[in-house]
């Protein structure tokens, strides 16, 4: 198949089980084993050439186990090879069988001492394996080797929550009824990697040590929470005063782990302490862009659309004052009331000062400015006129003077009250 038509059956694979894409996975790759067997059969054997790269003992196990070759198999337990050895992803041959249906190379592998419960990367068991592709023979046969029904992976499930097969999961419910296991024991079960994990914290802060120690990678254990969903933990360390805002070697912070593990519930703690819901990565992902999940994804739009709205809030607090500061540059220097009935009030108007309020000219002055000037020129014109005028009479002065207006000119023309 071409990669067009990969991409054109997606859709359908999407609506499929586990259980029938395994199935299509496996008829596809023995198809295209048998289609490689035909073309070598039919093309010439190459020369022989000598060997220039050996392997391990483990590595050859998994790659045995992974083709189904029980007798390579068998012959590399025999000679001492690790039945516990793992890849990148912590997947062991016990895994690998489980995934397979393979019960011939588990039952060797499990006579040879390897670990029933052993943990992948995603803290996935081999009955994790079995139970979520339906294998009923291999759970079975797990359980009778002492699998741990209980056992949690990173997302939380325990065995029976990913079965999906009514027939499977009869089995492990009845071998769990069998068990008395009961739904307090499954509740305390689910929350003991979170309580384990606090308790942890809360003795590297009694003892005085830093609670933001990175890991190799940059990561915090407030990185670790947030992709767990452990929301007391997180609690706890955000209280201690370890930054939301921490990024590791990859400029991941605790907020885009919650979201790329969907954990909604930190999403929201995290916000509340500080953190940035618009943070970008290394690769320039925000945590929007990395969550799959729709649930998750809108708390996410919902926390964006509260900070948004705080940050429109606080610019108009900050722009009104501004304004203010711009209004007081033009007011009145006498500020009127709101209770005042004063006629320079204009009712809290913006009164802006003419030329004459600036210079301190006022009506009053600028009438007393004028009589001095008519003074002036009265007394300028009796200076150059050529027949004077007689004195006054004194009845006229005993008159004016006892005038309440103040003396009266009468002989002076042009005079006027002063």
């Amino acid at each position: 198949m071409d990669h067009s038509e990969l991409i054109a059956e997606l859709p359908v694979i999407e609506k499929m089980t586990p259980a029938e894409r395994i199935a299509l996975a496996r008829e596809r790759r023995a198809l295209q084993l048998q289609k490689c067997h035909d073309r070598d059969r039919i093309a010439a054997s190459p020369p022989p050439r000598r060997p220039r790269l050996t392997f391990g003992a483990e590595i050859a196990l998994l790659e045995a186990t992974s083709r189904g070759d029980s007798e390579e198999v068998e012959r590399l337990l025999n000679e001492g090879a690790n039945p516990n050895s793992h890849n990148e992803d912590g997947l062991t041959p016990l895994h690998q069988c489980a995934i397979d249906n393979n019960e011939q190379i588990l039952r060797l592998l499990l006579a040879h001492g390897a670990d029933v419960n052993s943990q992948d990367t995603e803290q996935w068991t081999p009955l994790h394996a079995a139970a979520c592709c339906a294998h009923i023979d291999i759970v079975r046969l797990l359980i009778a080797s002492g699998a741990n029904l209980l056992a949690v992976n990173a997302d939380g499930n325990m065995p029976y929550d990913i079965c999906d097969d009514d027939a499977t999961l009869d089995v492990i419910e009845s071998e769990m009824a069998a068990q008395g296991i009961t739904q307090g024991f499954i509740d305390e079960e689910r929350g003991a990697p979170e309580a384990r994990m606090l308790n942890d914290m809360k003795l590297l802060h009694q003892q005085g040590l830093p609670l933001d120690a990175r890991q190799p990678d940059g990561s915090t254990y407030l990185h670790t929470a947030a992709a767990n969903g452990y929301y007391d933990v997180a609690a706890f360390l955000l209280r201690c005063g370890v930054p939301p805002n921490v990024r590791d070697n990859d400029l991941w912070q605790p907020t885009h782990a919650a979201a790329c593990w969907a954990q909604p519930d930190l999403i929201e703690l995290l916000s509340e302490y500080g953190g940035d819901i618009n943070a970008k990565t290394n690769s320039g992902e925000t945590p929007l862009e990395l969550c799959e999940d729709q649930t998750t994804r809108a708390v996410i739009v919902t926390v964006q659309q509260q900070e948004a709205r705080k940050r429109r809030q606080a610019f108009g607090v900050r722009d009104s004052r501004r304004q203010s500061r711009k209004r007081k540059k033009f007011e009145s220097p006498q500020q009127p009331s709101a209770t005042s009935d004063s006629p320079f009030s204009a009712r809290g108007a913006i009164r802006r000062l003419s030329l004459r309020d600036r210079s301190g000219m006022t009506l009053a002055r600028l009438e007393a400015q004028k009589e001095q000037t008519d003074i002036l020129r009265s007394w300028s014109k009796e200076d150059v006129s050529s027949k004077p005028d007689p004195p006054p009479k004194k009845k006229n002065l005993k008159k004016s003077a006892s005038d309440s207006g103040g003396i009266k000119n009468d002989g002076l023309p042009g005079t006027s009250k002063v």
